[in-house]
């Protein structure tokens, strides 16, 4: 997509570089305010010549920028761009020495019949050395921007890599927690079949909110901490008390956002490896939010024996939520896992910028 800003400020640039070599003749021209009427002609005619030398060149600079360079240097390479360049610098010298000519006739010697050779030499070596500036300059002004529009090439390419990576990331959230969801409403059913309907009233109200507020790549921190509250109270449902739950939360006066469905996997990891037989199981979870951080903790007990078998989708969650955690704050966040064998605590730390 092209950036409309970027391309005003390169049209800026280049009117201010042209007005600037356009105006430098006059500025630095010679002195017009002699006594001397012959001198005087000679002052204006040395400004309006060079004045147009450099209007004249403006072509030459832009066929070398747009054309040679991109169709000839790249395609063809540096011999027949350098036999091309030539070509352009010698049609270039025949057309100013034209304009010269026309010039020194018109204002330095009105009865000359094309002499003035002495003058014409000195001004072609000039000719030679500026157009070869020119070229210089434009073929350094090209090279620098076809560098600088791959390298913004490859790091939108990047960006949109790392963009897909998240939603790829982000989606396998959804089936994972359902599935362990599932798993607890099927259980349920077996244990306590009055609770089921509750179950899945809540339930319903989570998957509203997966499937219509999760479309941002970024939601405030209250819409997460309300879903963290529905899906804490379907598991104070599903065990009753069986298990403590303790969840402190305190958000600052300015809302903060955060990428949706960040915070769960941490919860969720908890409840499913912090329950079963373990006595007296307790669950911690801490939420703080304040103007420049986000403080995010969760303790569970652990048993002493493995208390289930791992399947092939246990660990996806907190994989998953590490490595978004490196794409979306690569340098501001801090994630902290304290495995003692008796607990297990994760400490999550966002500063906001």
């Amino acid at each position: 997509m092209i950036n409309k800003t970027s391309t005003f400020r390169n049209l800026l640039l280049h009117l201010f570089f042209w007005a600037f070599l356009i105006a430098l003749p006059i500025l630095l021209g010679p002195n017009t305010n002699s006594n001397n009427p012959e001198e005087i002609r000679r002052s204006y005619f040395w400004i309006f010549y060079m004045t147009s030398f450099t209007v004249i060149n403006i072509p030459f600079f832009y066929i070398n920028t747009e054309v040679l360079l991109p169709k000839l240097l790249r395609a063809k390479g540096v011999i027949i761009y350098l036999l091309t360049l030539i070509g352009a610098i010698l049609l270039m010298l025949w057309i100013h020495e034209e304009v010269f000519h026309w010039f020194y006739t018109h204002f330095i010697h009105p009865d000359s019949q094309g002499g003035g050779g002495g003058p014409r030499r000195g001004a072609l070596m000039r000719m030679i050395f500026q157009l070869l500036f020119y070229a210089a300059i434009g073929t350094s002004y090209r090279l620098i921007s076809d560098r600088m529009k791959e390298d913004e090439q490859v790091k939108e390419q990047e960006n949109e890599r790392l963009k897909s990576e998240l939603s790829f990331l982000r989606s396998q959230i959804s089936p994972h927690f359902m599935f362990n969801v599932l798993n607890s409403v099927v259980s349920l059913s077996r244990r306590k079949p009055e609770m089921v309907e509750p179950v899945v009233v809540k339930l319903s109200e989570l998957m509203r909110y997966m499937i219509y507020e999760t479309n941002d790549s970024i939601v405030p921190i209250s819409k997460e901490l309300v879903y963290l509250e529905s899906y804490i109270d379907l598991q104070k449902i599903r065990f009753g008390d069986d298990i403590k739950i303790n969840f402190a939360h305190e958000l600052g006066p300015k809302t903060s956002h955060i990428e949706p469905m960040l915070l769960i996997p941490f919860v969720e990891n908890a409840f499913k490896h912090g329950v079963g037989f373990i006595e007296n199981p307790t669950i911690d979870i801490e939420l703080k939010d304040s103007a420049t951080e986000l403080y995010f903790r969760v303790a569970n007990k652990k048993g002493t024996t493995m208390n289930e078998t791992k399947d092939e989708s246990s660990g996806i969650g907190l994989a998953n939520v590490k490595r978004r955690l490196e794409l979306l704050y690569p340098t501001n966040h801090q994630l902290d896992v304290m495995d003692s064998g008796s607990d297990f605590t994760i400490t999550l730390t966002i500063q906001h910028s």
